[in-house]
């Protein structure tokens, strides 16, 4: 069967005990063995991290230890999938350059705070965003620094709040994107400040989806 491996922590604001049990649930759902765990010494074991199927980091800030990073990296170009949303995975470990490098992107602002309403585009042809329309969400928005080499599924514009970036006039910013390393597969949805964002309409199954592509 199919293995999963869950690790949440970081930052309580997001919600990322809900967070992991929402992913776990829609895991178990499409038949995979699921462990969920609050501690980041699920990637001390290099060996034990290379025969999951997937790994799905739920962290906002916190620290990670650098073998525990290099250990994660190396399970990914293995072929293990990575998958996560907003800063449970993009704004996980900061100090961390091999995580930014991974999983493709990382937070600098979200202009507004959460609150924010705005219209989530999808773009391209992907069996990801097949058959989903473009929706509406009213949460943090987030700017992110991205890496050119991701495939990017949906956007939003900015900028709604106004602020110092304003001058610099209007961007499409990605909200979902998906990258390769080595073997492996990484998909990034922004969305997810608290887990009644993705819980349920197109930006959850989004999320499912992504889950699902990514797990090898």
């Amino acid at each position: 069967m199919a293995a999963a491996l869950i690790t949440w922590g970081g930052w309580d604001g997001h919600q990322p005990d809900q967070v992991a049990a929402l992913f776990a649930g829609w895991l178990r759902a499409a038949g995979m063995e699921v462990e969920v765990t609050d501690s980041l010494s699920c990637f001390d074991d290099p060996g034990r991290l290379a025969a999951l199927s997937l790994i799905v980091p739920v962290w906002t800030m916190a620290e990670i230890g650098k073998e525990q990073a290099e250990h994660a990296a190396a399970a990914v170009a293995s072929g293990v999938g990575l998958a996560g949303c907003h800063g449970g995975m993009c704004d996980a470990f900061r100090s961390n350059v091999t995580w930014q490098f991974m999983t493709g992107a990382q937070w600098v602002a979200h202009p507004g705070n959460d609150g924010v309403p705005y219209r989530v585009r999808t773009v391209g042809a992907h069996p990801l965003i097949s058959g989903i329309p473009d929706f509406d969400v009213e949460t943090e928005q987030y700017y992110l620094h991205i890496d050119p080499a991701v495939t990017v599924h949906a956007v939003c514009d900015f900028p709604v709040v106004a602020g110092p970036h304003s001058p610099n006039g209007p961007v499409e910013m990605p909200v979902v994107f998906t990258k390769r390393w080595g073997q492996g597969r990484v998909y990034y949805n922004a969305l997810g400040h608290q887990a009644e964002v993705v819980a349920s309409g197109p930006a959850a199954e989004l999320m499912r989806r992504g889950l699902l592509w990514a797990a090898r």
